[in-house]
Order: structure tokens, then C-alpha cells, then sequence
């Protein structure tokens, strides 16, 4: 885990190393100045040497300067190396990502992902900054002031140092107390970052429900959690610094009666004594920078340790001999397809059909029956169980992703347009195409006219999920956007049954020029959107109950029939 740390240093080293230098010659400004002291006190002052006084006085204020001129820049260029290193992390991490099988994200709450990506990355940015700081400011100033108060008398040097493995043992014992409680701290955030990103999304649901209360009492219910664990992890952190604290206290305490006594019986001067009065000072700002590493260390290794966690995740893979997919003619066939979300949730069993270049193929069925499934299953969101997805006679697991992906086209009745520009949300996929494109794959969809009527045309902005236009015509973006990225295999997921039916009348025609020359995966409740397809699939649990032609289908008078019955009189 340190080592895998250490490695994020390695992009910014000469700017990290030029902070160390830094911190190692404001250790040495911090040595030299007692010293002056003691010559001042011990030969100057007694001695009435005005003149070196006021020389010794100046070189001071010179170190002083210098350590003003280190101090900016340890503060200002240290955490830049902190601020880098975590921005290096989040890009990794975004990166991987965007790697990440589909389960992944069923199976995490966006608000715990971004509480590791943000909240946990800003405690690790800070150990990145301090901690190498701190670790080698206390060793240099350890180490110097032993060998310089060694120096002017060993025998107070030994007493005083003789705390350190006092405070050693006492602060390994309380390591792993605090690891566990900024453990539990950490996980209780990313509840309550999950709540609120929860609870925010649904504001309209719960104002809705006048539900608001119960939202107060979830995220209550999260914050006297969060309240808990921090609780837990202060208490860790007070033990352990109060107990610091109290030996370092205790040794001041030894300092001044022993050096008193050795004053007394004059094994020391004056001079001496003052020295040791002022590096006592020196000797515990060490060993308080040595506490306060600890505390980081927990802290910010706490918030690695998670971020591994999603970055030891495995992404998706391709196959070795994986190739790209090219010119697909879209021809699309199952063979004995079996899959499952989990091992109690079975959904499709040896499923077969087969679509060919250019066909419509349409899927109806009741709720659960694996149709939407079905469509996840063409472009790889999900691995199958067992047998064969082909496309074009080509098994998909022998293609490489992201070139299946380039050849099928999605259109779902739960359309996410990001927070931007409509004219953004039209090229993603295709930030290549021109404007006239643009605008060409919007009158296609018949949104262009009413793009035109905005304010800001095509550069109005959506909102969040794109709040600020209505269903039918987010819809019509979705289906622009697919307009421009042209591909051969067409999905089309319930991209209506949301709408009303002026909307869908409008929709539909949109989308009947979408599948021109298309090979096509049609879900659909409303049975009047799909009685031209070439074949229809009647899918339930048991899997393909029937199939034909919608007239094929009428004359069997099976489950299809009554499909079309019921929704006639709808």
C-alpha cells in the first residue's frame, strides 16, 4: 500500500524534492538560532562585545528573511504537490471508471462513489503534502538537536531523549484504534453523501408525496451515524494526542528540575541551561509534527486504502485475440443464450432467434420477461452465462468492445441527457461532425424547428438530467443523436410509453425514418408501434412463448392476440 503511494510522487519528484530541500534548510535555520543564542548569553553579553552582538543580531534577522522566503514556499509548493497528486489519483480513478462492468454501478450508490473520489482524494492530498513534510522535518530536527545538545552536556540529552520509545510505544499501540475509527468515519460520509445525492434527485417525487418529513428522518438517521462514527474516531485521535501531549509535557517537566540541578551543582552554565531551555522547544516540535504525521497517516492512508478499492475492481476485458468490428451489415443472432444477474435471479434460459441485415424484430411480453435484458446484452453491458451472441456471424466476445458499441445505437425510454448545451448533447458520441450535420440529424428528428424558437437555439442549456425540456422532446435529442452517430444495429428500448400519444405520433415518425436501413431490437407495450415488424417475439418467463408476423400471431389467438385485444381497448 506505501509503495503503491510513494509511486503517485514520481510525476511531480523535482518540485517535491525542491520542497524537501526547503523544509531541510528551515530544520537547519531553526538549529542554528539557539546556538547564536547560547554564544550571545555565554560571550557577548558578559563580555559587553556590543558590536558582534549587533553583527550576530543582523545575521539573524537574515535567517529570518531566508526562513520567511522557505516558509512561502514550502507552503505555496508543497501542497501544489498535495493538490497534483490528487488530481493524478481522481483522473485514475475516473479512468477506471469508465472501465467498470455495468454491475459494478448496479451495485453502487453514486453518493459513495463520489465521497471516495472527492472527500476520501482531499484527506490523501493532505497526507501527500504533510506527511513526507513532517516525517523529515521531525528526523532532521531529532537528530540535529541530539547531536548538538549532546554536545554541551550528554547526560540532559540522554534524560530527555529517553521519552522518545515512551512515546513510540504508546502511539503504535493507539495505530490501529485510529485506523479503525477513520475506517467507520469514512464509510458513515459516503452514507450520508449517498443519501443527499438520493434524496436530492427525488426532490420532486417527495414534494410531490408531501413527503418531506420522511426524507428529514432518513437523513437524520445518516448524520447521527456520521455524528457516531466521528465521535469514535476524535476520541481515538484525543487519546492519542492528549497522551502525546502529557509525555511530552513530562519531559519539559524532567528538563527544567534536571538541568536545574545540574545548573546548581555546576555541571552546566547558565548559557547552557538556556540552550536547553530554548531547544526543548526544537525537541518537541518534532515530536508534535511525529503526532500530527500519525494522525494524517491514519487519516489520509484511509481514504488510499478506498481508493484502491475501486481502482483493484476488475474492468471490463477484451479478449486477447479480441478484434475490432468492421463493416457490420447488422445481421444479429441468438444462440442458446442463457443469463442471470445473480444466482437467484435467473432470467434468461437457452434463448435463440435470429435477425437479419436490415429487419425489424420486435419484443413484447409482460414486465420481468428479460426484454430490456436482452437489449444490455447486444452491446456487452453484461457478460452472458452461456452460449453465443453473434453479429454478423461474429461472436461479440471475440470484438472488442468499444467497436460493438460504435455499431449499435440505443434509444431508451429513460433518456439522460448531461448538464450543457443541447447542441453538446447532440454531438456526444460524434464530437466530430460538422454543424450542417448537426442541424441536418435535428430536422430528422423533428426537433430542429423548435431548437430554432429557443433564445439561445442550439446552445440553450438543459439542466441537470436536462429538467428544462419536456419528455417528448429529450426524446427527439436522444434520437438526433443517434441520427449522427449512424449505426448499423438499432435498439430501441420502450422509447415511447412514456409519452402521451400526440407525442408519440410525433416520436414515432422520427423514429420510422431512424430504422431506414437498419437492422432493429424493438421493445414495446404499445402493441400499435410495432405491428409492422417483420418478426415479433412474445417473451415471458418461460422465455420465447411465440412467434411470427403480427398477423401470423393474431391468427394463433394466444398471448399476442390477447395483447392486442386488451390494449385496443385501452
Amino acid at each position: 500500500m506505501i509503495k503503491r503511494f510513494i509511486g503517485y510522487y514520481k510525476p511531480h519528484k523535482k518540485l517535491f524534492f525542491a520542497d524537501l530541500a526547503a523544509a531541510l534548510l528551515l530544520a537547519a535555520c531553526d538549529l542554528v538560532y539557539p546556538m547564536i543564542t547560547r554564544t550571545m548569553v555565554n560571550e557577548f553579553i558578559p563580555g559587553k562585545l556590543v558590536g558582534k552582538l549587533l553583527l550576530w543580531a543582523g545575521i539573524m534577522l537574515c535567517i529570518y528573511l531566508v526562513k520567511l522566503c522557505l516558509n512561502y514556499f514550502v507552503t505555496l509548493y508543497g501542497h501544489l504537490v498535495g493538490v497534483r497528486m490528487q488530481a493524478h489519483m481522481r483522473r485514475d480513478i475516473f479512468a477506471h471508471l469508465q472501465t467498470l462492468p455495468m454491475k459494478y454501478f448496479d451495485d453502487s450508490k453514486t453518493g459513495t462513489l463520489m465521497s471516495r473520489i472527492v472527500n476520501d482524494l482531499m484527506e490523501v492530498s493532505e497526507l501527500a503534502h504533510h506527511g513526507p513534510e513532517d516525517l523529515f522535518l521531525s528526523i532532521i530536527m531529532l537528530v540535529g538537536s541530539f547531536i548538538i545538545m549532546a554536545n554541551i552536556y550528554l547526560p540532559l540529552t540522554l534524560i530527555l531523549f529517553a521519552g522518545i520509545p515512551v512515546m513510540v510505544v504508546f502511539s503504535a499501540k493507539n495505530r490501529l484504534r485510529m485506523n479503525r475509527a477513520f475506517t467507520e468515519s469514512r464509510k458513515s460520509i459516503a452514507v450520508i453523501n449517498a443519501n443527499l445525492e438520493n434524496s436530492i434527485s427525488g426532490i420532486r417525487v417527495s414534494k410531490a408525496y408531501t413527503n418531506e418529513d420522511h426524507e428529514m428522518d432518513v437523513f437524520e438517521e445518516g448524520n447521527r451515524g456520521f455524528v457516531a462514527a466521528r465521535r469514535k474516531s476524535y476520541r481515538a485521535m484525543a487519546i492519542f494526542s492528549s497522551g502525546n501531549t502529557f509525555i511530552t509535557d513530562l519531559l519539559m517537566l524532567t528538563m527544567y528540575v534536571a538541568g536545574g540541578l545540574f545548573f546548581m551543582f555546576d555541571k552546566i552554565t547558565l548559557a547552557d541551561f538556556t540552550a536547553f531551555i530554548l531547544y526543548i522547544s526544537i525537541f518537541t516540535n518534532p515530536i508534535r509534527r511525529l503526532i500530527n504525521f500519525m494522525e494524517q497517516f491514519q487519516d489520509g492512508m484511509t481514504g488510499f486504502r478506498r481508493f484502491c478499492e475501486i481502482m483493484d475492481t476488475e474492468p471490463e476485458k477484451d479478449e486477447p485475440d479480441a478484434v475490432d468490428l468492421v463493416n457490420v451489415k447488422g445481421e444479429i443472432e441468438f444462440r442458446d443464450v442463457s443469463f442471470s444477474y445473480n444466482e437467484d435471479k435467473h432470467v434468461i434460459d437457452r434463448m435463440s432467434f435470429k435477425l437479419k441485415q436490415g429487419e425489424t424484430l420486435a419484443l413484447v411480453g409482460p414486465s420481468g420477461g428479460g426484454k430490456t435484458t436482452i437489449c444490455n446484452l447486444i452491446p456487452r453491458f453484461y457478460e452472458i452465462d452461456s452460449g453465443e451472441i453473434l453479429i454478423d456471424g461474429v461472436n461479440t466476445k471475440k470484438v472488442t468492445r468499444r467497436s460493438l458499441r460504435q455499431n449499435v445505437g440505443i434509444v431508451s425510454q429513460d433518456v439522460f441527457l448531461f448538464d450543457s448545451t443541447i447542441y453538446d448533447n447532440l454531438v456526444y458520441g460524434s464530437e466530430g461532425a460538422s454543424e450542417e450535420q448537426v442541424v441536418e440529424a435535428a430536422k430528422m428528428a423533428n426537433i430542429h424547428d423548435f431548437i430554432m424558437s429557443l433564445p439561445d437555439g442550439y446552445q440553450t442549456f438543459v439542466g441537470e438530467r436536462g429538467i428544462k425540456l419536456s419528455g417528448g422532446q429529450k426524446q427527439r435529442v436522444s434520437i438526433a443523436r443517434v441520427f449522427l452517430k449512424n449505426p448499423p444495429i438499432l435498439i430501441l428500448d420502450e422509447a415511447t410509453s412514456a409519452l402521451d400519444n400526440m407525442t408519440e405520433m410525433l416520436i414515432q415518425n422520427s423514429l420510422e425514418k431512424l430504422c431506414v436501413g437498419r437492422t432493429t431490437l424493438v421493445v414495446a407495450h404499445r402493441l400499435t408501434t410495432i405491428k409492422n415488424a417483420d418478426e415479433i417475439l412474445v417473451i415471458t418467463k418461460n422465455g420465447v412463448e411465440e412467434q411470427g408476423t403480427h398477423d401470423e400471431l393474431l391468427a394463433k389467438g394466444g398471448i399476442y392476440a390477447e395483447l392486442w385485444n386488451v390494449s385496443l381497448r385501452i
